[in-house]
């Protein structure tokens, strides 16, 4: 694979220049990336603009090309994994973890694409219209920009890619700096896979000029972007009338019931907390745990918590790998030095060693502290008793967020009270905030965003639905 190429209309290409891209865990360079120009960004808009105009593939060759490309994914997947874990750090069950829904999210695009259909309008049961049918039909957009995170870096690239081909748009692609050599293998393969020419394009270079590049290209239909809510919020202001599918940010927390199966719930948890060393949107922050069982249960997982290993992530005993930077693990660290200096106890962490953070577990937080305000984005846990599952709830609420939320009961007054209570795009009896089934909707409420990913609703967001009527 050539990393040092832009792919525009079908055609890889050199940009400007290059940009380094780093072993997260070494620290050395594993490749070099090409940056685009403005004007090869404007070029890679119009040739994408021209190739929908002459029109998208059929339906089902959007199937079949989405097909190959999951099969492909499929039989690279050593490949796939092994730049994972180098560009973003993450240990080898969880790049394994990522290729495999990566496949299926790719797969299930494809199977919904061949479902594509709009709806009969019964205009007949309107006053004179008895010679009259009407029906509805779906179609693409147009042009789209995906904009994609350092987090997930194949299977995030693969819920924009995916939907948005599937329903005939063409797109162009932007992923993370810190992580783009992923999303060219994925491109690399979607083109062999017999996407047409100009309907997908790659684009790398700093989000600092590129967002406003983007947003100055009238072509763009719909904007994709999984991020930060700062930058969420300056995609929104600038879009206009457009669309967007904005998966943001978030606090997530997990209730932890005094009548919860524990046996169950904790490997379950110890996963949510620390897989990719936190870095998930939906990664439990703040685990709220009934008082009647809180002492016992913090001793349990915090003893689990010190069995994770932290270190090299090509290790098949490493639980926790580096994070996404030096500096990231920095930020992280100061959050919980100030958090123990405000009264919290650090029940097991540290020390930190470069941008690897062992797993941390705080008690005794308490509103007004970072790790409890702020969305920490690393493997830092807080433990929050409470009396009341209201006041677990309240507190879940008074966050800006509201991404997803888990609950652990046997009782289904409790689930079924929590369900309709939460104010959050996700709620899961027995799972943790971060349990997702590519296939299912994913959305959040409030400042975690707006729009719907997994194929199916993703897709019906990036057509258009066109009435058609017929007086007979």
């Amino acid at each position: 694979m050539i990393f040092d190429k832009l792919l525009i209309d079908g055609e890889w290409v050199d940009g400007v220049r290059t940009f380094p891209v780093t072993d997260k865990f070494t620290g050395q360079e594993v490749a070099r990336v090409a940056e685009i120009s403005r004007e090869q960004l404007r070029e890679a808009v119009a040739r994408a603009a021209d190739a929908f105009r002459r029109g998208p593939p059929s339906p089902y060759a959007r199937y079949e090309i989405l097909m190959r490309a999951a099969d492909a994914v499929r039989a690279r997947r050593a490949e796939f994994r092994d730049t994972i874990v180098a560009e973003s750090g993450f240990t080898v069950t969880d790049a394994e973890g990522e290729v495999a829904r990566a496949v299926q999210t790719l797969a299930t695009s494809a199977e919904e694409a061949k479902r594509l259909a709009g709806e009969v309008v019964p205009l007949s049961g309107a006053p004179i219209q008895g010679t009259r049918i009407g029906f509805t039909l779906r179609v693409p957009l147009g042009v789209v920009c995906a904009i994609t995170p350092f987090n997930s870096p194949l299977n995030t690239v693969a819920h924009k890619l995916g939907p948005a081909l599937a329903a005939g748009n063409a797109v162009v692609l932007k992923p993370a700096r810190a992580t783009p050599l992923t999303a060219a293998l994925l491109c690399e393969v979607l083109r062999g896979a017999g996407v047409p020419r100009g309907f997908l394009s790659l684009v790398h270079g700093p989000g600092s000029k590129m967002g406003d590049w983007l947003l100055e290209e009238s072509a763009f239909r719909s904007y994709l972007f999984t991020g930060s809510t700062e930058v969420g919020k300056s995609l929104q202001r600038g879009a206009g009338l457009r669309r967007l599918q904005l998966e943001l940010g978030s606090i997530a927390s997990t209730i932890v019931c005094a009548d919860a199966d524990l046996d169950a719930a904790l490997p379950k948890i110890l996963g949510a907390s620390f897989r990719k060393a936190g870095q998930v949107c939906t990664s439990i922050q703040l685990l709220h745990v009934e008082e009647s069982i809180a002492e016992p249960f913090t001793a349990r997982f915090v003893a689990e918590a010190r069995k994770l290993r932290a270190g090299d992530p090509r290790l098949g005993e490493t639980a926790v790998g580096p994070m996404i930077s030096v500096a990231e693990a920095e930020r992280v660290e100061r959050w919980v030095a100030e958090a123990a200096a405000q009264g919290a106890a650090v029940a097991v962490g540290g020390p930190r060693d470069g941008a690897v953070l062992p797993p941390t577990v705080l008690t005794g937080v308490r509103p007004g502290m970072k790790v409890v305000d702020q969305e920490i984005f690393g493997p830092v846990v807080s433990i929050v008793p409470f009396a009341r599952l209201d006041d677990a709830i309240d507190r879940v609420n008074a966050s800006p967020f509201g991404l997803a939320t888990g609950i652990f009961t046997r009782n289904l007054d409790r689930a079924f009270h929590a369900a309709q209570a939460l104010e959050v795009g996700s709620v899961h009896v027995n799972e943790t905030s971060s349990s997702r089934v590519d296939l299912m909707p994913y959305t959040g409420t409030k400042d975690s965003g707006s729009g719907v990913e997994g194929p199916k609703y993703a897709i019906r967001e990036l057509t258009e639905e066109r009435l058609v009527t017929f007086r007979i």
